[in-house]
């Protein structure tokens, strides 16, 4: 068993300036359910080690592991350094850093402690107590069956209340529920431990500084919101594009599916920086309802709106990849969707009769994240096209990932002596502007959790009105038991969501693309 390390009761209002211009976040105990896993080694040590390098860690700040495994806090420290050196030699992952800085690192690993307990026994929970001393943020890293019976235990162990002066917070990860009864059950179970504001629930999508960058572009700039509704804008679309497939997470996937995995959470997320309201300030709570107002504006989706589908055998990026229902924990009959697209429509002033497509897939022929705005044709054609075609419409593409940027798409004359018209882009890529930092898209989490900074996150009405605008299709799905389209690895994707936009008059922007 680690030695406990106690911190200052209180955290220190005369904490110095970081490089970035932010102050350290407060004195505190991080404690993390679920030490052993992925998610603590991949993404959320190397964040904090980000976090100490741009010092915004203060003195006072520890981290205890919390696992079942039968571990030393020797053992811990050495699978973690592991992992952040192999960081050094992945030159094409989104965290690589040429070297690790030693400072930084010895830092955050004196700051360790290991305990092997059973989170959701609330007696063994109360050896924590030997390491915080105020403020703690229990962070449930650990899979969704679990959050529940954790946060039982954490109010009856007595870790949750806040004692004067201080505070007691716990970050949950996604999925938050399986459905809109699940959700409301899960939110309730929590509610009735703490209060709203201990809670802060994580969508590692809004760590990601293109997606928080839309907020930016809208609302820090007189060019795009004058434009920026139903008179201007003729559709948009949303996809969230991925190579890979379920490779040996199919027990977790074959519950799930692509809707429940993706929707409700991340692409709605995207969804709101897009169609939100302009807040009042840019407060937690003002930005929060923003957004509930709109997911609140979001009709039903209607079934026969949604197109589901499943991989077969294909080859995606010169690699062999074996169908979804040959994958491990995987029913050879699964009916499970793993791409699924949908049109939804937004019942208010700015948006009423402006279509919203979402998408989203594994196994795909590219890997793409982004966001198309497509603005209405001018209403008279002045100008030939410079081809057999007409100019595509205007459009401002939001590019989240791999490619980090906004991308403006209009007509311009072709060189020569006739007037003709030819699509044109205008690109900002962050690497142009901003020195490429290692970031793996949970510092920013990370750092508001530590401050208490809940904009980020999903408050509870949030959570449940995303979920009710999907329930109809996941009660048709339940009760008409159909298979989904079959499409084949290393495409686009089923051929019913290229019908979805025809019958509207409309085509997906190519995942193909060079962007």
């Amino acid at each position: 068993m680690a030695t406990a390390r106690p911190i200052s009761s209180l955290a220190r209002t005369d904490r110095p300036i970081a490089p970035s211009g932010r102050k350290p976040a407060p004195d505190c105990t991080l404690v993390i359910f679920g030490a052993h896993g992925d998610l603590t080694k991949r993404l959320l040590t190397p964040a904090l080690y980000d976090l100490k390098v741009a010092g915004l860690l203060s003195d006072g700040f520890r981290i205890v592991g919390v696992d079942m495994a039968d571990d030393t806090l020797e053992g811990w420290i050495e699978g973690l350094t592991e992992m952040m050196e192999a960081f050094t030699r992945d030159a094409a992952g989104e965290f690589y850093t040429p070297s690790l800085n030693e400072e930084a690192w010895t830092w955050l690993k004196d700051r360790l402690s290991y305990e092997r307990l059973d989170f959701t026994n609330p007696d063994e929970l109360k050896k924590l107590s030997a390491h915080i001393d105020s403020n703690a943020v229990f962070y449930l890293a650990i899979p969704s069956r679990f959050f529940a019976p954790a946060v039982d235990a954490l109010g009856a162990s007595g870790l949750t209340k806040e004692p004067e002066g201080g505070f007691r917070r716990i970050a949950i990860e996604k999925p938050f529920g399986t459905d809109l009864k699940s959700a409301q059950e899960l939110n309730r179970r929590i509610l009735d431990v703490v209060k709203e504001q201990q809670i802060f629930r994580i969508d590692h999508f809004l760590g990601k500084e293109t997606v928080q960058n839309i907020l930016a572009m809208r609302f820090g700039n007189v060019l795009f919101e004058p434009l920026w509704h139903r008179d201007y804008i003729d559709n948009v679309q949303i996809t969230a594009a991925e190579t890979v497939n379920v490779e040996s997470r199919g027990s977790f996937y074959e519950g799930t599916g692509a809707l429940r995995d993706m929707v409700p959470n991340h692409l709605f997320q995207m969804l709101a920086m897009v169609a939100m309201e302009p807040p009042a300030s840019f407060a937690a709570e003002k930005v929060r309802t923003s957004k509930q107002t709109l997911f609140e504006s979001i009709l039903p989706v209607e079934p026969e709106n949604v197109v589901r589908g499943q991989y077969t055998r294909g080859e995606v990026k010169g690699k062999s990849v074996p169908s979804y229902r040959d994958a491990d924990g995987v029913a050879r009959d699964s009916t499970t969707e793993t791409y699924v697209a949908m049109k939804l429509e937004i019942q208010n002033w700015r948006w009423a009769g402006v279509p919203f497509y979402l998408r989203t897939g594994k196994a795909l022929s590219n890997r793409r994240t982004e966001i198309v705005v497509e603005f209405r044709r001018p209403p008279l054609t002045l100008f030939p096209s410079a081809d057999t075609h007409a100019p595509p419409p205007n459009r401002i593409v939001l590019n989240v990932q791999p490619t980090q940027g906004v991308t403006l798409c209009f007509a311009a004359k072709k060189p020569g002596p006739e007037m003709r018209l030819s699509d044109v882009e205008a690109r900002f890529r962050y690497p142009d502007f901003f020195s490429r930092e290692p970031n793996v898209g949970y510092e920013t989490l990370l750092y508001d959790c530590l401050c208490g900074d809940a904009t980020l996150f999903q408050r509870a009405d949030n959570i449940d009105v995303a979920w009710s605008s999907v329930e109809p299709v996941l009660e048709a799905w339940r009760n008409e038991k159909t298979a989904p389209e079959f499409y084949e690895a290393g495409t686009a994707g089923p051929a019913g969501a290229d019908e979805l936009l025809a019958r509207d008059g409309r085509a997906w922007s190519p995942i193909d693309q060079k962007s």
